[in-house]
């Protein structure tokens, strides 16, 4: 097992230059556009209990960029367990990961956050006459953009290669088996078009 740096190190050797200068403390335009474009970022964050990925997603440009140090992101009606939101309250470091269905190109902004429930700062994300439930401020420290590598090794944005729902137990499935079978799966399934459609704001 490898249990130094020195020994990593000695596998993968040093970063080339250009990796090291793309990171860079604040959101040039090249990365204010990237997450101008992300209809999807996962929000890492740790707490008490541990680590915690949690995507979030919306039209294009839902995360608003307040200067390029600052960006803010609402928050959604969900299942409440609020991970995120919990571990920024016992640690404020997030690390957040901009996608842009069809490009390979990724953007990683660490930083730390804070929550905000400001009445006026909500309701400047409402949609469909609702407001965010709360939004979440982050602090960049580093961004850099990540290489395409992963998306074409993965060839995840070829439409040949998706898969039919059906290649998975539907959600209701997954409810019953973890409730011991006592769960009405065909009536979840059913209805879930119609909550989803409901409840997405």
């Amino acid at each position: 097992m490898i249990d130094s740096i020195t020994a990593l190190e000695a596998i993968y050797g040093q970063p080339h230059e250009r990796a090291v200068r793309k990171q860079i403390g604040f959101l040039n335009d090249d990365y204010q556009a990237m997450v101008r474009l992300s209809p999807l970022v996962i929000v890492s964050s740790t707490g008490a209990d541990g680590l915690d990925n949690s995507p979030r997603g919306d039209k294009p440009g839902f995360v608003r960029i307040i200067d390029e140090r600052t960006l803010a992101l609402p928050d959604r009606p969900g299942n409440n367990r609020i991970d995120t939101l919990r571990n920024v309250l016992h640690d404020s470091r997030v690390s957040l990961l901009f996608i842009i269905p069809g490009i390979g190109e990724t953007l990683r902004v660490n930083g730390t956050a804070q929550i905000s429930a400001e009445p006026e700062l909500l309701e400047s994300f409402a949609v469909n006459g609702k407001a965010a439930k709360t939004v979440l401020l982050v602090t960049v420290d580093a961004a850099f953009f990540h290489c395409s590598k992963a998306f074409v090794r993965s060839d995840a944005w070829n439409p040949q290669t998706h898969l039919p729902r059906s290649a998975l137990p539907s959600a209701g499935a997954f409810h019953k088996r973890l409730n011991d079978g006592q769960f009405d799966a065909e009536t979840y399934d059913a209805e879930a078009p119609k909550r989803v459609r409901d409840f997405l704001y």
